[in-house]
């Protein structure tokens, strides 16, 4: 069970967590994409993106990074941002705090960033509030549902263009399990709000904000 929309009451009990950017003057949404890097998906992503003159962000697993180093380096050398996403894509609910918190940082000493992205969007309390202190915690605004097996490529892009808005920050996979939707609506996704005057920008401002 998963919301595509994450209401506004549940962005405001957790007014701590990142769920979307603050509108501006310009048209912008904020893609990003969780469990990569991996050679069957992430370079296409990275093509398709340059092709927009598109920046995102990836909320990377440990272990992927670990394995495919050069895609993880062509996404910083690209100008996107990059997140923790743990190491072993850990759920927060099912783990103790202590174990938790060694899997982040095994994440971090292969991903240097201040974003933090838990698994699933699933911490306990005590969690969020230790990870806090460090990391900026991003959640999300849309979430693509790329992931369903059971949902249709085209209404997965349905409820996208539908729920996405300026400021908003959509959640895909660049992951095995969510290929082939991927491949149809992200493409369908860029043409669609680019001809609408939206360009695509990464967090590495919310980055920077936390450093500072």
């Amino acid at each position: 069970m998963y919301l595509t929309k994450t209401p506004e009451f549940v962005q405001k009990m957790f007014p701590n967590l990142v769920w979307k950017v603050k509108a501006n003057s310009s048209k912008t949404i904020y893609l990003s994409f969780d469990d990569g890097p991996i050679p069957e998906i992430t370079p296409w992503v990275l093509d398709l993106l340059k092709s927009y003159s598109a920046k995102a962000s990836f909320f990377c697993v440990g272990e992927n990074v670990s394995k495919n180093p050069e895609i993880y380096s062509r996404i910083l050398n690209e100008g996107h941002s990059v997140g923790n996403h743990t190491h072993t894509h850990i759920s927060g609910w099912k783990s103790k705090n202590l174990d938790y918190f060694r899997d982040v940082q095994n994440c971090q000493e292969l991903v240097q960033s201040n974003l933090f992205r838990p698994p699933y969007g699933r911490l306990k309390k005590k969690q969020a509030l230790f990870l806090q202190r460090k990391y900026q915690v991003i959640m999300w605004d849309v979430l693509s549902g790329d992931f369903d097996r059971g949902l249709s490529k085209e209404l997965c892009l349905e409820n996208v263009l539908n729920k996405t808005s300026e400021g908003s920050i959509v959640v895909f996979h660049d992951s095995i399990k969510a290929k082939d939707k991927l491949q149809f609506v992200l493409p369908e996704m860029l043409s669609h709000f680019s001809e609408k005057g939206y360009s695509f920008k990464n967090l590495e401002v919310l980055n920077q904000e936390f450093k500072n």
